[in-house]
């Protein structure tokens, strides 16, 4: 269970000194890996070394509360408490009720959460449940009942110590069905990208492959520079951290601020894009623009070497993009109302999320602030898991042939 600083390399560079990661000022400095009450590894994050160094000894000793619980209720499975809470409450129900909570138990929450231990219930799977229920059609008003049952089962097992948290606390119900209705209205296929690509001018194809290769926003790509601060072919790496913004009474009209709150970060370089990139900036030469840069905190103003200008060496407005954009939206056939540019970032999602990409790695991807937005906007394309069926079976028919064989 050591105590990582992720902002340093393990190895120095020829002056002996320590060598910065990527990582390097970016989130919290100190990590520690330790395993928790069900045995599973996890990890933790501290701004300072001390308290790392503390939680490391007491996950250690098995007194930290994410690691300290009896051994007989190590293994104690939502089925097996789900049992007793409601044998020792159904005293006091009417019969209908009884009936309503057991069924709901057996056949909604069991078949999602009931051989696993109460310690290895945690957010991230209860928001994969919440949307995999979305996605096959359960009314909102149904899934609403089980969620609120799992939460009390969960409240009750944190009342007797069994679990120190209950994981439903950061579920917000309301956000989930309401991002459920949110979702994409609509999303362009393979052709689809491929047709606008086909009408997009040449200079202009580069940020195209941005939104629907990297998930970029438009302000973010219109707000590309050339230049390791936003591309690292070496590293392979994309820095996402300033976008392009206009205000015709502010800052001399344009000026750039970071991405949308909480959007900022490095990204893996798609080797494709990476390409694309390199050949636009060999193509059309980046046009060095005078910008107020907010990026920072105070206003720097810096000559900016924009990858996309208007053909007259300027940056994009609003509304030239929009007209520019109307044009090649109608020729290549995509629909008035939704096929916008953000269209591009719902492409790249859902191709992530449809090639078997995980969650975090969607979200991290994405540049989501938490993994609960991911999960709610895309909950539509999020594959369905097929119930293993005949494992016991297969296993104990697999046995007796190598019997008889034998």
């Amino acid at each position: 269970m050591p105590v990582d600083d992720l902002w340093y390399l393990n190895k120095r560079g020829p002056d002996g000194k320590r060598l910065p990661s990527r990582r390097h000022g970016q989130g919290k400095r100190w990590r520690v890996r330790f395993a928790d009450a069900v045995g599973d590894p996890r990890t933790r994050f501290f701004e300072r070394k001390a308290d790392a160094e503390t939680f490391d000894a007491r996950a250690r000793a098995g007194v930290a509360e994410e690691s300290k619980v009896q051994q007989s209720e190590r293994l104690l499975t939502l089925r097996d408490y789900g049992d007793r809470w409601r044998l020792s409450r159904e005293v006091g129900w009417a019969l209908e009720t009884r009936k309503r909570v057991e069924s709901n138990l057996r056949c909604h929450l069991y078949p999602a959460f009931g051989d696993r231990p109460l310690r290895a219930i945690n957010l991230t799977s209860v928001l994969e449940w919440l949307t995999r229920r979305l996605a096959e059609g359960t009314p909102s008003t149904s899934l609403k009942l089980y969620f609120e049952l799992l939460d009390t089962v969960l409240n009750a097992a944190v009342t007797d110590k069994i679990i120190p948290d209950n994981p439903c606390d950061g579920v917000k119900l309301s956000q989930v069905l309401r991002g459920y209705s949110r979702a994409p209205k609509w999303v362009p296929t393979e052709r689809e990208v491929l047709a606008l690509l086909d009408v997009v001018p040449a200079r202009y194809r580069a940020a195209i492959w941005l939104g629907a290769g990297q998930g970029y926003r438009l302000g973010e790509a219109l707000g590309m520079e050339d230049g390791p601060r936003c591309i690292d072919q070496e590293h392979h790496e994309l820095h996402v951290v300033q976008q392009l913004r206009y205000a015709p009474r502010q800052h001399d009209g344009f000026y750039l601020s970071e991405p949308k709150a909480g959007s900022s970060g490095t990204l893996d370089l798609d080797p494709v894009v990476g390409q694309v990139l390199a050949e636009h900036v060999r193509d059309f030469p980046p046009v060095p623009v005078e910008l107020v840069d907010l990026t920072a905190g105070n206003p720097v103003r810096r000559s900016v070497p924009l990858l996309f200008t208007t053909t007259r060496g300027n940056p994009f407005t609003d509304r030239t993009w929009s007209r520019e954009w109307a044009d090649w939206r109608e020729a290549a056939g995509w629909p008035k109302d939704h096929g916008t540019f953000h269209a591009l970032r719902h492409f790249f999602a859902t191709t992530l999320i449809t090639n078997h990409a995980e969650p975090q790695e969607v979200q991290r991807m994405l540049r989501h602030k938490t993994l609960r937005i991911t999960l709610e906007t895309y909950v539509h394309w999020w594959p369905k898991r097929d119930r293993s069926r005949g494992i016991v079976g297969s296993v104990l028919r697999s046995a007796l042939a190598k019997q008889d064989h034998n």
